[in-house]
């Protein structure tokens, strides 16, 4: 009878423990959801590794609560190695997360209230990532299609407003040049180029007043991308930090019912 209660009672643990999970999982589809609601097209690399990871582990939970319900310990083992490997994913994911997003900050300006970020500021992963050719003109033609540029004159109709702007990474890298050009600006979406650039910075040359062009050749866009990335990658980092501690619970509670039942099913 003792046997049969330390059984029963594990069963009725791993039942629970996948019905966490599968919450568990839930929310991580929905945190997917709303990073994917708070982005635009170009910017939702993350989201889809999230809303993934997500249904991967509504899929083992789903294989867990089977296992438990049927009392099938194959399906348990498997239940237990897939959970396993996930939370090593998650692992190696988030510590590579912290290690590309150390570096990179942004540069103060007299006179603005947002900061101006350079590309060799950042790791040597985002600078091969983004001076690839083939990636940056995807990404650009992403940029131009987002109108993340064309709108900041609809957003700033006097040139008042636009200097006193806190402009985002994209728009302060992609849509105007860098300060350091020192070309005056017409209104929010044009700048009189007539000037000769006081600075070397080949970004200052880069830089055309076409909607199609902007700075989006710049490594100030580039850069700006970087600090976008990063700041997103932070996210999903932290919240892996967590996602990793709560299935490590998860996984050693289940090891602990899974090897109870199997011990009390053994002594039966």
């Amino acid at each position: 009878m003792g046997s049969e209660g330390g059984g029963g009672t594990s069963t009725f643990v791993i039942k629970w423990i996948n019905f966490l999970t599968t919450l568990i999982a839930l929310g991580v589809i929905g945190f997917g959801i709303w990073m994917s609601s708070h982005t635009d097209g170009c910017r939702k690399s993350l989201t889809f590794p999230v809303l993934g990871l997500g249904a991967i582990i509504l899929v083992i939970s789903l294989i867990g609560l089977v296992g438990a319900w049927k009392n099938n310990s194959i399906l348990l083992w498997i239940y237990l190695i897939l959970l396993c490997l996930i939370l090593v994913a998650i692992l190696i994911f988030t510590v590579l997360a912290f290690i590309v997003t150390n570096n990179g900050s942004g540069h103060r300006v007299a006179g603005l209230r947002y900061k101006e970020y350079q590309l060799q500021d950042y790791s040597s992963w985002f600078l091969k990532e983004l001076n690839n050719s083939h990636n940056w003109k995807d990404l650009k033609a992403c940029l131009v299609k987002s109108k993340d540029c064309a709108n900041l004159s609809k957003k700033y109709k006097t040139l008042k407003k636009y200097k006193a702007a806190k402009l985002t990474p994209i728009e302060a890298g992609c849509c105007r040049p860098p300060s350091e050009c020192e070309y005056p600006a017409v209104n929010a979406s044009y700048y009189d180029l007539s000037y000769h650039p006081a600075s070397s910075n080949r970004d200052c040359k880069l830089y055309k007043n076409s909607k199609t062009t902007k700075c989006y050749n710049c490594d100030s866009c580039k850069a700006g991308v970087a600090q976008y990335m990063k700041t997103e990658w932070r996210v999903v980092a932290i919240f892996n930090v967590f996602l990793f501690v709560v299935l490590s619970i998860v996984y050693f509670v289940g090891c602990c019912a899974r090897r109870n039942a199997a011990s009390s099913y053994s002594k039966s």
